[in-house]
């Protein structure tokens, strides 16, 4: 088991929403945090918070979708840090597009960004962490990982992809020293809701603040749940794997 205190945490869409108020909790909390995402100019404000906390802290601007510089960064990042005990999964790029008109291109540049590219990721560091026999993957899926949401077949793809791998890969590596945690963020507050060339968000109801999901990561980490769904929305999953043609109806209607 990993404790916060002391860990060093690569910690990826760590520029904004979700990503941010994970640095900013992590740090508080005695880790340091190596911040990754594409904007350079809001990772310096980030790490600045980080940094009246956890002075070692640091950020690397990367465009994480180019999975050679992400798998590249993993070595920079660990030779920088001195090792990574928690490797957070946290950028992704919503896709709001109904499959009338997505095209096999939008749907690969998801995949790329929001499976493949953390999966690389995670391989890269996974050998690393099993020699020394200790060491946390957190992906941060969705609740469009556990259930079909309107017009983000993409998307929803995308996250279905990294909760099945983060759970087979939880069953692999089960008996060794690192653990694979899975967090299901529900509706948060984010940028991920205005993002340009999308499609409206057919949901329009209450978005929760991204510290929920920051606790959650935190937890995650320290505890040895799995799964965790922020805020808890299990019961919704569990309605819909019991009632799948019910739930695509009434999808279908909203």
């Amino acid at each position: 088991m990993i404790e916060v205190d002391g860990a060093k945490v690569l910690l990826t869409g760590a520029s904004s929403g979700i990503g941010a108020a994970t640095a900013v909790a992590l740090a508080e909390r005695g880790a340091t945090v190596g911040l990754v995402a594409r904007r350079g100019d809001r990772l310096d404000e980030v790490l600045a918070l980080c940094q009246e906390h956890a002075p070692d802290s640091r950020r690397w601007a990367c465009d994480l979708s180019d999975l050679d510089a992400a798998v590249a960064l993993v070595d920079t990042a660990w030779g920088e840090l001195g090792g990574i005990d928690v490797l957070v999964n946290n950028a992704a790029a919503p896709r709001r597009r109904p499959v009338q008109r997505l095209t096999t291109d939008e749907l690969d540049e998801t995949m790329r960004l929001n499976f493949t590219s953390p999966i690389h990721m995670a391989m890269a560091v996974l050998p690393r962490m099993l020699e020394r026999d200790r060491g946390v993957i957190v992906n941060v899926a969705s609740l469009g990982g556990r259930l079909g949401i309107k017009s983000e077949s993409a998307y929803c793809a995308s996250k279905f992809a990294l909760s099945g791998w983060s759970e087979a890969a939880a069953v692999d590596l089960w008996g060794t020293g690192v653990e694979v945690r899975l967090v299901q963020p529900g509706p948060i507050d984010t940028e991920i809701w205005d993002q340009p060339g999308n499609d409206p968000a057919h949901y329009d109801g209450a978005l929760e603040s991204p510290s929920v999901v920051a606790d959650a990561i935190v937890a995650a980490i320290e505890g040895d749940r799995f799964e965790t769904y922020a805020p808890d929305m299990l019961a919704i999953v569990e309605w819909k794997t019991s009632s799948i043609d019910e739930f695509i109806k009434g999808v279908a209607a909203t």
